[in-house]
C-alpha cells in the first residue's frame, strides 16, 4: 500500500473504476499512473497501443483499450469492455485532445477544423454518453466525469480559432452534462491547465507567440501536479463537485493576456 498522503487517497479509491483517455502520453499517461497509483482499476483509452501498454505497465488493476474517441463503435466497445471486466465505471477523465496545425479563421483549411471538432469535441461528448448510460444503470448508480478544458476555454492564443473553438463548446458540454446528471448523481467538473510540461507543450518553454506578434518563452510546471489536482477532484464524495478549476505555471502570460 502507498505511503502518507497516497494511502488515504488509495483506502478512499480502492475498488472504484476509472477510464482515462489520451492515457498514452502527456497529461493523460500521467493522470492514469496516479489513479492507480491510488488504488483504482483503470482503462487507459488511446489510439495507440503501445504507449497505452507503457503507461499501463505492470499495474494491478491497470487495462490497456486502444481506441479512436471519434469512432461511435469503438468508444461504445470501450465502455462496454469496462463493464464487462469490472461492472461499473465511477470516474471517467475525459482528457483525448488536439492542438492541430495553428491558424486563424481565414487560413485554417476546413479538413484540420473538422479534425480539431472531431476529437476534442465530438470525441469528448461520445465519451461522457456512453459513461453517463453506465453509470445510470449500474448499481449503486452514478459517478464523476472530469473534462479537461485548457486555458484557451477562457482565452485564446493567436492563430488557434480550432482548438479555441472546441475548447469554448467543451465547457457548454460540462455544464450541460453536470445539469442532466444531477437527478442520476452524476457529478461533470472541468479543469482548465495551463502550460503542464508535456510532449505536446513542449515547444512553448522555446517560444510562443503572443497577441502583439512576438515570440516568447514562457514558463511550464510539472505535469504531476495536473495528476495531484484530478485526485483531489476525483476523492470528492458525490454530493459535491468541483465544477471549473483553473490550474497554470504561476508566471505564464494568461491573466492580462494580450
Amino acid at each position: 500500500m502507498p505511503d502518507g498522503g497516497l494511502a488515504v487517497a488509495w483506502r478512499m479509491a480502492n475498488g472504484r473504476v476509472a477510464v482515462v483517455t489520451g492515457a498514452g502520453s502527456g497529461i493523460g499517461r500521467e493522470i492514469a499512473r496516479a489513479l492507480l497509483a491510488g488504488g483504482y482499476r483503470v482503462a487507459l483509452a488511446g489510439r495507440r497501443p503501445g504507449p497505452l501498454r507503457e503507461a499501463a505497465g505492470d499495474a494491478p488493476g491497470a487495462l490497456a483499450v486502444p481506441t479512436d474517441v471519434t469512432d461511435e463503435a469503438a468508444v461504445a466497445s470501450l465502455f462496454g469492455t469496462v463493464r464487462d471486466t469490472w461492472g461499473r465505471l465511477d470516474l471517467l477523465v475525459n482528457n483525448a485532445g488536439v492542438f492541430g496545425p495553428p491558424g486563424a479563421v481565414d487560413t485554417l483549411p476546413v479538413d484540420d477544423w473538422r479534425r480539431a471538432v472531431d476529437v476534442n469535441l465530438t470525441g469528448m461528448f461520445l465519451c461522457a454518453r456512453e459513461a453517463v448510460r453506465l453509470m445510470k444503470e449500474q448499481d449503486p448508480r452514478g459517478g464523476r466525469i472530469i473534462n479537461n478544458g485548457s486555458v484557451s476555454a477562457h482565452s485564446p492564443r493567436p492563430d488557434s480559432v480550432a482548438y479555441t473553438a472546441t475548447k469554448h463548446a467543451v465547457t457548454g458540454l460540462t455544464k450541460s452534462i453536470s445539469l442532466d446528471g444531477r437527478p442520476f448523481g452524476i457529478a461533470c467538473g472541468q479543469i482548465d491547465i495551463g502550460n503542464a510540461a508535456t510532449e505536446m507543450t513542449a515547444g512553448i518553454a522555446d517560444g510562443a507567440k503572443q497577441a502583439d506578434g512576438s515570440v516568447r518563452a514562457e514558463p511550464v510546471f510539472d505535469v504531476r501536479h495536473v495528476a495531484d489536482t484530478v485526485l483531489t477532484m476525483a476523492g470528492l464524495p458525490l454530493s459535491a463537485n468541483v465544477q471549473f478549476l483553473t490550474l497554470t505555471a504561476t508566471a505564464m502570460p494568461f491573466i492580462g493576456r494580450g
